[in-house]
């Protein structure tokens, strides 16, 4: 304890020296550099420069080493990372865009192949093209993961955001049905940086910073999926909405779903390009343990000792890594049929329960959705996440999403200016609450391995997560097939049962919050 409370002071003391050499000119000034007062500041300056210096050698930074220069910065820098989280939230904004913009047009995209025998079945093709996206990346998840934590995370991240340039511009050229299944089976096989970014922003980013840095990742990634299907929405079928600008014989006019692909496929391409300029964070060296160093942390961290080496063994036997894996799996089930349920919801007609939107509105939507989710999770969320803890806030947020689904089966019987004002309200909060529960989770995955392993824990809750979200978009469109063959039935009529279901999921992934099902590690 005498040893934990002596670094205190020495941290303290290095503190105020810096304080002082940061007004170091202003002192001069005041006092002339000649009088007793600044010449005794001068020693405390140079005393603070060496016990930097004493600080940074203690740490045992290795030469040449990419991850201890990040280490290094990070132990210097103070102040609020907003580079870091600008490269963040580029970064992960790219890999979501593509993800859902299909699904406002994707309903149109299903009848112009003509598969579809009838109106009712244009859900059922839909799903297997949602779906195709996420069996893609299921498959091959781990393996980036482990390719990650061996050759570091920018190589993978260059990977991810040059495969989304080139397979999204692809799937907006398709001709057919089994070309838009193929080009997204690829999009999802090579879409590496969800999993890759979550260990990136853990690494990053100081300590008292994990909890924005998740919360950058999830909101990017939040929006992503709100803004994508808005640009799906505005910029699909160009040369019928916009003649002036677009011709029926210009390339947009053939390939009527093109624009909003090769939108997000040139935003691809900028990312790659800013990507060449983010720090690597992976250390090239084994981590040393025998270090002597008397900072609070690692004191900590070998208090903690049985507790890392245990997180060192087989990641399928580390519980608080499984648990949270498997409770986010299921919230980010609910998440991608919700998605493509309340698109399709509303771009069906109103015979059938839904809405009759067209693609321009359900963009217009989204995109106020997606400006509130933004404003939530930057201005609000850290703070709740300080108050409550990543659990309480994934409880809460589950909870209040229930009573907000149910009302969209009644907000389809209203018309005008309160349905809109109804609809945008539900659909924020929804999205709002959803990103927040999952943004929960995140933070504790990352708090139950060490960075040595981080790749490859992503790697397995992106592969779990991908193998649930193969299942939603498939199962969404089957059951909202289903639920228009059912308008007169006498228990839960037409959409009442999809949104039914969507809530039986939700109450699932609450449940499983309380221990003893999920446990928390201790870091």
């Amino acid at each position: 304890m005498h040893i934990i409370n002596t670094h205190t002071i020495y941290s303290l003391r290095y503190r105020l020296f810096v304080f002082l050499l940061q007004r170091r000119r202003e002192i001069e000034n005041l006092c002339g550099s000649e009088s007793p007062f600044a010449q005794s500041l001068i020693g405390k300056w140079n005393m603070a420069d060496e016990y930097k210096d004493a600080l940074l050698e203690k740490h045992k930074y290795h030469e040449g080493c990419p991850g201890c220069k990040v280490e290094q910065m990070k132990q210097l820098r103070r102040g609020y990372p907003y580079l870091e989280l600008s490269f963040v939230w580029i970064i992960v904004l790219s890999t979501s865009l593509p993800i859902s913009s299909l699904y406002p047009f994707l309903y149109y995209m299903i009848e112009d192949f003509g598969v579809a025998k009838t109106e009712k079945d244009i859900g059922f093709y839909a799903g297997f093209v949602g779906c195709s996206f996420m069996l893609g990346r299921a498959l091959t998840s781990v393996f980036w993961g482990i390719v990650a934590d061996r050759y570091g995370r920018k190589p993978i991240i260059l990977l991810g955001t040059i495969s989304i340039a080139i397979f999204n511009a692809l799937f907006g050229l398709s001709v057919n049905f089994w070309m838009a299944i193929g080009t997204r089976f690829l999009l999802g096989s090579f879409n590496c940086l969800l999993g890759t970014m979550k260990a990136y922003a853990s690494e990053i980013f100081r300590d008292e910073y994990q909890a924005t840095a998740m919360s950058a990742v999830s909101t990017a990634w939040g929006i992503g999926l709100i803004i994508g299907p808005a640009l799906g929405g505005f910029l699909a079928q160009p040369a019928d909405k916009y003649p002036n600008v677009f011709s029926k014989d210009s390339i947009f006019g053939r390939f009527r779903y093109a624009l909003p692909c090769f939108t997000i496929s040139a935003f691809a391409l900028l990312v790659t390009v800013l990507c060449c300029f983010i720090p690597e964070t992976l250390h090239n060296h084994k981590l040393d343990s025998s270090s002597h160093d008397d900072s609070y942390e690692v004191l900590e961290a070998a208090s903690g000792k049985s507790e890392r080496n245990a997180s060192q063994g087989s990641l399928l036997k580390n519980w608080p890594l499984m648990s949270s894996i498997i409770v986010y799996c299921v919230l980010c089930l609910h998440d991608t049929a919700y998605s493509e349920i309340f698109a399709l919801w509303a771009n069906s007609p109103r015979k059938y329960g839904g809405l009759s939107y067209s693609t321009n509105d359900v963009g217009t939507v989204l995109a106020i959705s997606g400006f509130g989710l933004f404003s939530f999770q930057v201005f609000v969320y850290p703070f709740a996440e300080k108050l409550l803890g990543p659990v309480l806030v994934t409880r809460f947020a589950g909870a209040l999403m229930i009573p907000i689904q149910m009302s969209y089966p009644f907000i389809a019987n209203l018309s005008g200016l309160g349905q809109s004002l109804m609809l945008n309200c539900a659909s924020i909060l929804v999205n709002v609450l959803s990103v927040s529960a999952i943004t929960g989770l995140l933070i504790l995955q990352n708090k139950a391995v060490d960075q040595s392993q981080r790749g490859a824990a992503n790697g397995i809750a992106m592969t779990a997560m991908s193998l649930f979200k193969t299942v939603g978009p498939a199962g969404a469109g089957i059951l909202f097939s289903w639920s228009e063959r059912r308008l007169n039935a006498a228990f839960l009529p037409g959409s009442h049962m999809v949104f039914f279901v969507l809530n039986v999921i939700v109450v699932v992934g609450v449940a499983l919050t309380f221990k003893p099902f999920l446990t928390t590690a201790r870091r």
